[in-house]
Formats: structure tokens, sequence, C-alpha cells
């Protein structure tokens, strides 16, 4: 009777859930499991920083639309996953993570890198629990698989004594039938009353606005929501990474006419997003105090804790919400919006006609610049992570996106160091797409070793820095430990086997960037170092009440 170990069972249950690619750093408990995943023909990604290991996972999951699987050895080594869980966690993104962990004969000995890692990871993630008997690892992974993704998505822990990832029993005592069960996809339709009224309130309104958000893209619903805005002629604005659920240059989006559309509006359609600080809280004075709030949301507890009142609450799945509300709403819906889309359409035609370069010319590269070239330069369906103060708020502004999932940033976390693993994790799971990060200089140091991840994997990205010196702009250079230095990065990366390029003059930005993807498509990780502007301030919505 042939006997598996449980990392051999952890395994074996990791292939049956569909996992291709898992991201770790090798050591302690964890070995066996690592090396069983490896012939069971999973690729196991190693980086350089645990934290990037959950970053990494975390974009693959965007990605892909499922589950990601990230893995650390014991005691500080775990509880470098935290950072990037907790990242998943207010992103709701369903990221796996397992800790290997001290034997759990000896809890409590201080043996070695014993420390309660379940009380510390159920701050950072939706749900944690601990293995303990071999015979239940399947259904363990599996309602891991499945919590991730059941109602809003976001990460699990798993915690793997070692003693129980050494241990052995007959394979005929394991109880597979869990392995590999399909995940229960629950995509609940919304009351019909509730639907009734929000087409009333679509049909009484006068200037009526989309605010979207991650909940299209875990729902896959972004055909769904190119027919509810086509059909009801309603002008759509998404959170930073749900761009590109409908193209940015769609007729109905007004992307510098926000502001405006905000505070005008006077129904706002909150579809799959949280009210959170990112939109105001749709609260005055950037939404009109007198607007009507609906929102559409598949967890009931979000919609009872939102900072402003809703009108019209509606439970249910983003795809089957709006498939219930494009077979409801009339035909000439739209028709009766043509004058609210014009008024954002003039503002838009206006602002766009006005006086051109909008950054001073003099001294350094304006990061608007820097980042305009990146938007000419890149493929449609490219993906674009951006990290970074001023290069994350001015390239909201600057860099659009076309394809649903392909926007990556620290989300609504704010965590800096995102980009590069962020970059590693989507290109593992597109290969087929152009991956460019674009990165500030502080920003990229967090994480920066990746590169040599991406190298050693034969992962060809495109990193452009912007290299303004320090953590953030400072004109009056005053701010504490803010200064940087202008770093060679370009020759850091060159020194870890990648293609790097320094720029000090804007004209050279794109021949940089045009030799520079020719190395990534020859197969080769690419750096392009522009020294850029520390005097440039990006001047966005401030978030908080103190800014750095």
């Amino acid at each position: 009777m042939a006997e598996l170990t449980g990392s051999e069972i952890l395994a074996r249950c990791l292939k049956a859930e569909g996992v291709k690619d898992a991201f770790f750093i090798m050591g302690g408990p964890m070995l066996l499991a690592e090396s069983s995943m490896i012939n069971e023909g999973i690729r196991m990604i190693d980086v350089r920083h645990e934290q990037a290991a959950a970053f990494s996972a975390q974009a693959y999951s965007r990605l892909t639309q499922k589950p990601a699987v990230c893995m650390a050895a014991s005691g500080p080594a775990t509880i470098n996953l935290s950072t990037g869980l907790a990242n998943a966690l207010i992103d709701c993104c369903p990221v796996i993570g397992f800790g290997g962990s001290s034997p759990i004969s000896q809890f409590g000995r201080q043996v070695f890198q014993e420390i309660d890692q379940m009380a510390i990871m159920r701050g950072c993630v939706k749900y944690a629990d601990r293995i303990h008997n071999l015979k239940r690892i399947p259904q363990q992974i599996n309602f891991a698989f499945q919590k991730a993704m059941n109602g809003k998505p976001g990460p699990v822990y798993l915690d793997w004594p070692g003693d129980v990832l050494y241990a052995k029993i007959p394979e005929e005592q394991v109880d597979w039938s869990y392995a590999g069960r399909p995940i229960v996809e629950a995509r609940p339709y919304a009351e019909p009353k509730a639907i009734n009224a929000l087409v009333d309130a679509i049909n009484s309104a006068k200037r009526p606005i989309i605010a979207s958000g991650g909940g299209v893209i875990w729902s896959r619903a972004w055909n769904e929501m190119r027919q509810f805005v086509e059909r009801s002629g309603i002008p759509f604005y998404t959170t930073p990474q749900g761009r590109g659920v409908v193209p940015d240059d769609h007729p109905y989006s007004y992307l510098t006419m926000r502001s405006t559309a905000f505070r005008d509006a006077d129904l706002i359609i909150i579809l799959g997003t949280r009210m959170n600080y990112v939109i105001g809280h749709a609260a005055p004075p950037r939404f009109g105090a007198s607007a009507r709030i609906a929102r559409i949301e598949i967890d009931p507890e979000e919609l009872g804790t939102s900072a402003r009142n809703v009108d019209i609450p509606i439970v249910g799945d983003c795809r089957s919400v709006l498939e219930q509300l494009i077979d409801a709403l009339p035909a000439n819906t739209a028709d009766r919006f043509a004058a609210w889309r014009q008024t954002l359409a003039d503002g838009e035609a206006a602002k766009r006609a006005g006086p051109g370069g909008n950054y001073p010319t003099d001294g350094d590269i304006h990061p608007i610049r820097m980042l305009e070239e990146v938007r000419n330069f890149m493929k449609r369906d490219a993906i674009i992570v951006v990290d970074g103060q001023e290069t994350l708020n001015y390239g909201r502004q600057t860099i659009p996106t076309f394809e649903p999932a392909h926007r990556l940033n620290s989300g609504p976390f704010g965590t800096m160091g995102v980009g590069l693993p962020f970059a590693v994790g989507a290109k593992a799971a597109r290969p087929d797409r152009q991956v460019i990060c674009c990165h500030g200089d502080g920003s990229f140091g967090m994480n920066a070793m990746e590169l040599d991840t991406a190298v050693r994997h034969k992962l060809p990205i495109l990193v452009v820095i912007s290299l303004n010196g320090g953590w953030t702009a400072d004109p009056q250079r005053n701010k504490p430990g803010r200064e940087l230095g202008y770093t060679r990065y370009d020759k850091m990366a060159e020194g870890l086997g990648c293609y790097g390029e320094y720029v000090e003059n804007p004209e050279d930005i794109r021949p940089a960037l045009e030799r520079a993807q020719k190395k990534v498509d020859d197969g080769m990780v690419a750096v392009v170092n522009v020294k850029t502007d520390y005097r440039a301030r990006a001047g966005t919505v401030q978030f908080s009440d103190y800014s750095t």
C-alpha cells in the first residue's frame, strides 16, 4: 500500500485545482511541498522576497480571474507574505497563501521560528485555517479555493505545520472526493422590485452616470457592462483598476470631465465597487448632495456600511444584474441622455483643444512627458502596471486602458513596491501580452531585485523608471527622508542580466523605448531609466488630511 506525505497530497490537490504556476521562496517545512509541486508539473516561480510572491500572485489572479497561489517557509518568511495578502484583501483579490509553521506536536515549546501565524494572518485575509489531518487535506484546500472566490473575492491563508507536511498516510485513506471540485460560481440575480426601481430612476433622471470597479472584472461582466452603457446611453467612469472593462476611448467615456460629471449627476449608479475614499464616498462636495444613489453589490454587508445613504440598494452579481437591466430598459433610453452626453463631450473637446504642453518644459523631463511617450508607444492590449506617487497619479491622467484587468496598481490599500512583482505575475499569467511597468524610483527600490526573478524565469517585461531623485516631488527640497539620489538603475539592471538605458533628454525617450522593446521581443528584461523633474507635483484629489 503506497504512502504519501502531506506535502505530496498538497501538490496533487493543487494540480487537481488547476494550478499551473505558484510564487514562492524555498525553505523550511515547505521544501518537500515545493519539490512535490514541481513533480506534478506546476511551474514554481521563486522570487526574491515573500512579499513579492504575494504581489505576483495577486497580479496573476487579476489577469486570470482565478485564485493564484503563493507560499513561504515558517515564521518571518510567512509573516513577509502578510503585506501582500493584506493588499489582496483590501483589493478583493483571491490569493491563496500557504505558510509553513513549526511542528504542531511542539507548539508552545519555543521551537525554531515558532509564532502564532494564525493570529497574525487572520486580520490580513478573508479566511484562515490550519492543516491538522492528512485525510482532510483535499477538502481544506478545495474549501480555500471556494472561499477565495465565493461572494466578494478575497485572500485565504492555510497554515502548514512541518510535522503534518512530512507525516505519511496510506494513499487509500485520503479523502480525494474534494480534490478539484469545481468552484461554485454563484451569480445571484437581483429582486425584480429593485430592478424596477432602478429602471424607474433611470427613466426619470436627466444626468445619470455609472461608477464601476473591480466587481465587473471578477464577474467577467465586461461585455454586459458595454451593452448596458450603450443601451442606456449613460456616461461611465471607473476606479483606476477597473479601467478597461469598457475601453477608455468608448464614445460614452469622457475622462477629463470626471469632476464635472460627479458634481452634476442626478443619479449615480455604483456598479461593483465600494463607496470608499477612491470615489469620495459618493458624498458632497465631490458628488451632488441631491443626487440619488443606486448601488449594485454582491455583498449585502457592503450595502449596509455605505458612508452615504443608498436610495436603491441592489444585491446581486454584476453580470446577472446587468443582464436584467439590459432586458428591462426601453429601447430608446440612450436618446434621452443625448444632451447630457453632449455637455460632457463639449467640455472634453474644450479641454483637449486647450493649450498644449500642460507641463513646464524647462529643466528636467516632466513625468507626464515620460508617460505620454509610454502611452504613444504601447500596444492597445498592453498590460500597464503603475507604481509610485507622482508616477501613479500622473499615470492615472495620462495612460489609457482598453482591455479588462489590464491595468494594475496598488489599489485602495495604497501599498508601494507592487510594480515589479505585479509585472512578473502579469507576464507569467499572460505571456502573449506586452507588459510595461511604470515605476517611481522610490517604489522601484522596494522590490527592485524582482528584476532578477524576471530574468531567471524568462519573463520579458519593460520597466520604465521615473528618476526624480527621491520618494515624491519636493520643489522646496524640505521633506525629511525624501532624497534618494539619481541612481543609475539601468546599470544595476545590466548587472542582473537586463538591457538598460539612461535618458536625460525628452526627445530620447521614444527611441530608448523602441530599442528596449526590441530586446524584450527577443526575450530580455529591459529597464529605461528616465531622469525626471523633482519639482513635478501631481495635483490630483487628496485622499486624506495629510499628503507627502
